[in-house]
């Protein structure tokens, strides 16, 4: 591995950050009052915009669709940068990162044209229908169909967990259009505007109080058959690039900050004396440690890769696994250390701001999210160990006659 910046990459790091310097929006205050969701959102489109102006929205993509042309290093630097000055905004991940990626491989150059470069400027917002309440982990026992009529087509049916559908302008959903072929062979994807006649959505209540998932309900949905992605019964193919992309980006996190949390071990007193001193507690905060040390130089030579110009190897495969696990083992074991304020979950009153209260209600969901650990564990074994592949008696049988067709 190379940890240094080439001349190139350093010239461009110094470029981004003497303009994040000049451009970044204010830091907000630790304890501020919560935002308004219409103002969070117009903060985010006019900073997407901004960043879409000077070259910096989506680094990697051409510059004939509103990206900048650049590198996929250039774009891990910039991330790098940017990530100093505490800019978070989420409402653009799913589209720029796993929808419009999949319009821009599958579709004619008018589609493309129509939405690629407002989605890089933050004008509109795409959400992922994929995920339905009787498929569970297994996306191709999806059942909503999808019926051709003349050069429309008809889609009834429901998807779930849908994030960001509650505010999304557009999204890309997978159908059953075959239920006579094999779950895999017999679906299709297609664009869809989000106020479309027939289309509900109904936000999801979570256990932390926010509303960031939601059911989306499909009665009589016409849409053209112009907007579909790939071919007809081929929708496996196009929704592998839409997952692959959606595993990379759940599974990039950078990882808690060690410096937070031996600060509030050292201040958290046990009936033993500082939680620091407890040698459980530190033999658990050495594992972390090193986990996500490994994660870090796993990155590293994925960045390696990306600076030589090479393509990056399968250890990118393992981040979701690692990171989603770790982040529930260190935020239960964090609330536990708070003993009784670790029920209270108002940022005013927790330790860090309730950091770890929330992310121990978040964390059960990233193991979902972009495939669950049961998922990705088969796909290292199979694809990247060559381990042997699951029996899978449902192969080669019609959906319809599979029990997760009837």
């Amino acid at each position: 591995m190379d940890f240094n910046d080439s001349p190139e990459e350093a010239a461009f790091r110094a470029q981004a950050r003497a303009w994040l310097e000049a451009n970044a929006p204010p830091a907000k205050p630790p304890r501020g009052a919560p935002q308004r969701h219409a103002d969070l959102m117009a903060e985010a489109k006019a900073w997407q915009a901004k960043k879409a102006a000077a070259g910096y929205a989506q680094i990697t993509w051409p510059k004939e669709w509103g990206g900048g042309g650049g590198t996929p290093m250039q774009q891990v630097i910039f991330g790098q940068e940017e990530a100093k000055f505490g800019i978070s905004y989420g409402f653009f991940q799913i589209g720029l990162g796993m929808c419009v990626p999949t319009v821009m491989a599958f579709s004619d150059d008018a589609t493309k044209q129509r939405f690629v470069g407002p989605a890089v400027r933050g004008e509109e917002i795409w959400c992922q229908l994929f995920s339905e309440p009787a498929g569970g982990s297994d996306v191709a026992g999806l059942r909503t169909r999808a019926v051709r009529d003349g050069d429309e087509w008809v889609i009834n049916g429901q998807k779930v967990w849908t994030s960001g559908a509650h505010y999304s302008d557009f999204g890309i959903v997978l159908v059953r259009t075959n239920p006579d072929a094999p779950k895999h062979k017999g679906l299709t994807m297609f664009w869809l505007d989000m106020k479309s006649p027939g289309v509900e959505v109904r936000p999801i209540h979570q256990m932390s109080g926010a509303s960031d998932f939601n059911e989306v309900y499909f009665t009589d949905v016409r849409i053209k058959d112009s907007q579909r992605l790939g071919a007809v019964d081929d929708g496996w193919k196009v929704a592998l690039v839409t997952l692959m992309n959606e595993r990379l980006a759940v599974g990039g996190s950078t990882g808690p900050n060690y410096g937070e949390i031996l600060g509030l071990a050292r201040s958290l007193q046990t009936e033993a004396g500082p939680a620091l001193a407890d040698q459980a507690f530190r033999e658990k905060l050495a594992d972390w440690y090193v986990q996500s040390e490994g994660l870090k130089y796993t990155r590293f030579r994925t960045m390696t890769a990306l600076s030589r110009g090479q393509t990056p190897g399968p250890e990118s495969s393992i981040g979701k696994i690692i990171s989603a696990n770790q982040l529930q083992d260190l935020s239960n074991a964090a609330v536990e250390l708070q003993d009784q304020y670790g029920i209270i979950s108002d940022p005013e009153l927790s330790p860090m701001e309730a950091a770890f209260q929330g992310s121990l209600m978040w964390a059960p969901g990233l193991r979902i999210a972009g495939g669950t650990d049961e998922i990705l564990k088969n796909i290292i074994a199979e694809r990247v160990l060559g381990l042997p592949g699951d029996i899978r008696v449902d192969k080669d049988v019609a959906f319809k006659d599979a029990p997760v067709g009837r």
